[in-house]
Order: structure tokens, then sequence, then C-alpha cells
């Protein structure tokens, strides 16, 4: 049970025994008093069955009133017949009005709204009656007296009409914003209760990216390191097996040892997403130059590595990404552009890094190369989707029988030690 409920059970216990009990005490007090406001005989005896009747009225509201809750014609000539003996007995003996101040906290529960008025002010004559020295005033002074005391009971009933009405509207408007606000949690559970289920769906969405992103990272890893490993072992075994040559079939085997050795390395690091070995211990622009180098005399062609602007130590991603995309662009020259010579560019460009790779291969026209599927290898499109993720871009521009140009673009962002 809460405040609201226990104070209306209260209330409702007031209003069913308080009448009597008034009654009561109202009959003992002017029992005890009878002979000092000098009630006669005949006064006392009516006195009796006046309070007979209104105990038997009270009796009979007790039971009646559970069934007629709220106002009604019933409600309302109970308050005229408890006033109206209330009324009687003050004119016999006024500490009879205890039971008269009944009327002021009935008047509402028992009267329609346009009684309530006169059944309050009849109260209050009745009080009045009692406060004055009792009904009738005696001569002019007690009419004065009994028109002063009425006109302030009249003025301090007004007063707490007043108050009460306050009270009720502010009642009414706790009310209306505690309903409100139980709408607004209900509808605040209903989206939490949404919010619950959506952030268990993207939880689930964003494992499930990013399984399918670290599955492309180790595509596109043993793409740069094994394929590519292998492809230029493959290279070397072929020479061997051409040549009658001992000494370059040696330093061919050599040159395969080596790719093997630093393609099972590159394996493994991409495994535990470490960054390339080429760049363990070194900057991204010596890492180029070696790369670019051992290329160039692997494939047997040309090519130049050159620094612009001033360089910076990079963040491990970035670093990683344009080198990266450096084997790759190198790797595509030898494979498919049949080039005499290569340059590879690293330009520092205030908060923005270039990378340029050219050939003098048979180029192509990039308007027919086919876009990357979901089962496509990692060539052009793999070197761009690189360059995008760390929010970069890449361009290509080729033209058949007049080479290649590959441009990344990424920002510069600093190593973070």
């Amino acid at each position: 049970m809460n405040d609201k409920e226990a104070v209306e059970q209260r209330w409702a216990m007031f209003h069913r025994w308080g009448p009597a009990g008034l009654l009561t005490v109202g009959t003992l007090v002017a029992s005890a008093a009878a002979d000092a406001v000098g009630m006669t005989s005949e006064k006392r005896y009516a006195a009796v069955g006046v309070v007979v009747a209104a105990f038997a009225l009270e009796l009979c509201w007790g039971r009646a009133s559970r069934a007629r809750p709220g106002p009604s014609k019933a409600s309302a000539a109970y308050y005229v017949l408890r006033w109206a003996l209330a009324f009687t007995l003050t004119w016999l003996n006024p500490l009879f009005a205890f039971y008269a101040y009944m009327g002021y906290f009935g008047a509402e529960r028992l009267l329609p709204q346009r009684l309530c008025k006169a059944g309050l002010f009849a109260t209050a004559v009745t009080v009045v009656g009692s406060q004055s020295g009792g009904l009738p005033p005696r001569g002019q002074m007690g009419w004065v007296f009994f028109g002063v005391l009425l006109a302030v009971n009249i003025m301090l009933l007004t007063l707490f009409a007043h108050l009460a009405a306050l009270e009720d509207g502010r009642a009414r408007t706790q009310a209306e914003t505690i309903a409100e606000l139980e709408r607004t949690n209900t509808a605040l559970q209903q989206a939490l209760d949404e919010n619950a289920a959506l952030h268990a769906q993207l939880l689930v969405q964003a494992r499930e990216a990013g399984v399918a992103d670290e599955r492309r990272r180790l595509a596109a890893e043993i793409h740069d390191t094994l394929a590519q490993g292998l492809t230029g072992i493959i290279a070397q075994l072929q020479v061997v097996a051409g040549t009658p040559d001992e000494a370059v079939a040696r330093e061919h085997v050599d040159r395969a040892l080596g790719l093997a050795r630093r393609s099972l390395g590159e394996a493994r690091r991409s495994v535990h997403n470490l960054a390339p070995m080429a760049l363990d211990g070194n900057g991204l622009p010596e890492a180029l130059k070696r790369t670019v180098a051992e290329w160039g005399e692997r494939v047997g062609v040309r090519a130049d590595f050159t620094v612009t602007g001033t360089a910076e130590q990079l963040h491990d991603e970035v670093a990683a990404t344009l080198l990266r995309i450096t084997q790759e662009a190198l790797s595509n020259a030898a494979r498919h552009a049949g080039a005499s010579r290569a340059g590879v560019t690293l330009s520092f460009m205030g908060d923005e890094v270039s990378l340029d790779i050219r050939d003098d291969g048979h180029g192509f026209d990039p308007l027919v190369v086919p876009e990357r599927t979901r089962a496509g290898g990692f060539g052009l499109e793999g070197m761009r989707a690189r360059a995008e993720r760390i929010a970069g871009s890449l361009t290509v521009e080729s033209e058949p029988g007049h080479g290649t140009a590959v441009s990344a673009r990424v920002p510069l962002v600093r190593h973070d030690r």
C-alpha cells in the first residue's frame, strides 16, 4: 500500500466513525455542563431524544454508505438531517456543537457541487451559535457578536476552500505528471529493450565483420608474401633449369633459397599481424630502397628509388600499407608489363604521403580491368582497398604501349611511440 492509499483509507475511517465519535464527545461534555448552561428538564429530555435519533441516523448511514460512494440524493438527505439534528442539539446546549463540526469535513463527499457552499454556510451558523454563547443570540450585542463571528468563520472557510482547491490542483498536476512519467518510463523501457536487441545484433554483425576483415587481411598478406615469394622462387628455378652454367645456376639457387626464407618469415609475421620484415628496425624509406633494389636485381630490370620532402617516421600501419602497395605494383610490373625500367618515388608533403610507382612496360586500358569480386585476386583492387583502409586513395594511369603509373596518397600519421 502506498502513501496515497493509506491516507485515503484513514479518511474513510474518519468519515465512517467520526460523526458518532464527535456525537459521543458532545453528549458527554454537554451532560457534564448541563447545569452550568442552565438546561431545564424539558431540554434534557428533548436532547436525549435527539441524541438517540442522531445515533440511529449514523447507524443507518454507516450501513447504507457502503453501497453509495460519492455524492447522491441519499447522501445529501443524510447531510441535511445530520445538520438539522446538530443544529437542534446546539440550540438546546451549545456544547453539542462538537457534532456539528462534522459538517465541515463531509460536505464535498455528501453534497453535490452546487450545494457545498450552502452546506458549509449552514454548518458555520451552527458552530458560530455555539461560539457566541448559544442560540438564539441574546440582545442586540449578542446578534452583533454572532454576526462578527459568522463573518470571521466565513472568511476562514473561504481561505481554507481556496487552499484546498490549490492543493487539489497540485495533486491533480502531480498525478498527471506521475502518469506521464509512467508512460515515459514504459516507452523508455521498450526503447531500452529494443536497443538491447539492436546492440546484440550489432555485436553479432561486428563479430562477423571482424572475422571477414581478418580473412581478407590474411588473404592479402598471403598473396603479398607467399604468392609473390613463390613466383620469385619459380622464376629463379626456371633460370637454373635453363642454364648449363653451374655458377649461374648456384647464384639463382641461392636467390631462390633467400626468397623462400624471407617468404616463410613474412608468412609467420602475417599470421601474428606484425609489420613486414623489411620494416623491422628500419623506416619506410630504407625498407622501400632495399625492396626496390632487390626486385630490380631479381628480375633484371633497372629500378630507381627516390625520396622527396623531409622524411618522417610513419605509423606502422601506414608504412606497412605503402610497402605492400609497392611490392604488389612491382610484382604486377614483373609479371605483366615486360618493363625494362621502373621507378618508385616516396614524397612527404605536409600532412600527406604520396607513393608513385612507374614502369615503361606494355601498359593496359584501365577501363577494361575487371572489378574485384568476393573470390577475386588482390591486384589493383587489392592495392586500392589497402589505401582506403587507412583513409587514403589509389589511382592508376596507363595506356597500351606507354607504361603504367600507380599513385597512392595517404594521410601522414606519425609513429605513436
